[in-house]
C-alpha cells in the first residue's frame, strides 16, 4: 500500500482513465471536481506556472490517487510555493480518490516527505469538516513528520434534501413561503412559465450530448445579468474563463455531471442555474436572471423549482456555494465549513510569518462569531 508512483505530466494520466473512473465511483462524498476530465481541463487553463504532482498509490494495482499541484501564490508574506489540491476555489470540497482516503493520504504524504521539496507550504484545502477526512488528513500529515494546523478556508450554504419538498418548504419561515408564492404569481401574470432541467446521463449510458444551445442561453443570461459587468473573471460570460467553462461543460455532459436549469416566460429565458451533479451531490456553480424579470422574482422562483425537482430526483445535498450567505439563508438548512490542513515548515521564515497571520485571522474570526 505504501508503493507510490508520481506523475508530473497530465498527458501521462490518460492510461489511468479507467482506473480513475473506477476509484472515483468508490470515493465517498465525491464530486465532479475530482474527476480526470476536470483535472485535464483545469490544467489546460491554469497549469502554466504550476507543477503537477499526482500520486498513485498501490502495490499491485492502484487503490488510491492523490492529485496535487504546486502553485505560486502572492501572500502578505510574499510569494509562496503552495502544494495543494487542483481546485482553484471553483468548488467547495476535494480529497483523495478511492475507497480508503486515510490510507491514500498516509502513503502519499510519506512519499512527499522522502522526495525533493519543491514547495514552501503544504496546504490541503476544501476539506469537508463534517466528515472524517479532516482528522484523517491531520493524522496522515503528522505521521509523515509534518506539523499540521487546521482552520476554515471558506463556508458554504447547504440544503440537505432528506424527506420531501413539502416538509422542507414547510420548515421555512411563513413570511418567506408567502414571498415565494407571491413571486410565483407575479411571474405567472407575465405569461406562460416553463421550467427546464437538463441533466444528461453521460456518454457511458449513451447520453452525453452537451446541448450547447441550452448552455448558450445560460451564458447569454449571465451576460445580461449583473455578471455581465463583473470583474472577478469567474462568471460564465467573462471572456477570461468563458472558453474554459464551455469546454468543461462538454466534459461534464460526457461524464454525466452537467446540470442545466432554465426558467422561461413565454419562451424567453428569465433565469438560469448551472450546476455540476455527482451521485446526488449538486454543486451550484453559477446562477443569474434577466433584470427585466427581477421584480417578478425569477431567480427565487427558479430556485424553488430546482430544489423541488431535486427532492423528486432523490438528490441528497444541494451546495449553494460560498459567498452571499446572507442572501441564501432562507433556503439553506446549514452552513458547512470548508477546512484546511496546513504544514508550515519551520525552515521557511516567510511561511512562519504567514502562519502567524493565519492564526490571528482565525482567532479574530472565532471571537467575532
Amino acid at each position: 500500500m505504501d508503493h507510490v508512483i508520481e506523475i508530473n505530466d497530465v498527458d501521462q494520466l490518460r492510461p489511468l482513465r479507467g482506473v480513475w473512473n473506477r476509484l472515483l465511483l468508490e470515493t465517498g462524498q465525491a464530486s465532479f471536481f475530482q474527476s480526470l476530465p476536470w483535472l485535464e481541463a483545469y490544467w489546460r487553463r491554469y497549469g502554466r506556472g504550476q507543477r503537477l504532482r499526482v500520486l498513485v498509490v498501490g502495490d499491485r494495482e492502484p487503490v488510491g490517487i492523490l492529485p496535487l499541484t504546486v502553485i505560486r501564490e502572492r501572500t502578505r508574506a510574499g510569494w509562496i510555493r503552495t502544494l495543494t489540491y487542483p481546485l482553484h476555489d471553483w468548488g467547495t470540497r476535494f480529497g483523495p480518490i478511492g475507497p480508503d482516503p486515510a490510507a491514500t493520504l498516509a502513503a502519499g504524504l510519506k512519499h512527499l516527505q522522502r522526495t525533493r521539496q519543491d514547495w514552501d507550504m503544504l496546504d490541503l484545502r476544501w476539506i469537508s469538516a463534517g466528515a472524517q477526512l479532516l482528522s484523517a488528513t491531520v493524522h496522515a500529515m503528522r505521521s509523515a513528520g509534518f506539523n499540521a494546523s487546521t482552520g476554515v478556508w471558506a463556508r458554504t450554504a447547504l440544503v440537505d434534501l432528506q424527506g420531501d419538498w413539502e416538509s422542507y418548504f414547510a420548515s421555512r419561515t411563513g413570511k418567506f413561503r408567502n414571498n415565494v408564492r407571491r413571486q410565483e404569481q407575479k411571474l405567472a401574470r407575465l405569461g406562460d412559465v416553463t421550467y427546464l432541467r437538463y441533466r444528461p446521463g453521460g456518454a457511458a449510458e449513451g447520453d452525453g450530448q452537451p446541448w450547447l444551445h441550452l448552455y448558450n442561453r445560460c451564458v447569454e443570461l449571465a451576460r445580461r445579468s449583473w455578471q455581465g459587468n463583473s470583474t472577478t473573471g469567474t462568471t460564465l460570460s467573462h471572456e477570461a474563463v468563458a472558453d474554459f467553462l464551455r469546454q468543461t461543460h462538454i466534459l461534464a455532459a460526457q461524464a454525466g455531471a452537467a446540470d442545466i436549469n432554465l426558467l422561461e416566460v413565454n419562451g424567453t429565458p428569465a433565469a438560469f442555474a448551472y450546476n455540476y451533479c455527482w451521485n446526488g451531490y449538486v454543486f451550484g456553480l453559477r446562477a443569474g436572471y434577466d433584470p427585466v424579470f427581477a421584480q417578478a422574482g425569477a431567480g427565487t422562483v427558479l430556485i424553488a423549482h430546482m430544489l423541488r425537482d431535486s427532492f423528486e430526483r432523490k438528490d441528497h445535498t444541494f451546495d449553494l456555494g460560498t459567498g452571499y450567505l446572507e442572501g441564501k439563508r432562507h433556503w439553506l438548512t446549514r452552513i458547512a465549513d470548508c477546512c484546511r490542513a496546513t504544514h508550515y515548515p519551520v525552515s521557511k521564515p516567510r511561511v512562519q510569518l504567514l502562519r502567524v497571520k493565519h492564526w490571528l485571522k482565525q482567532s479574530v474570526g472565532a471571537a467575532a462569531s
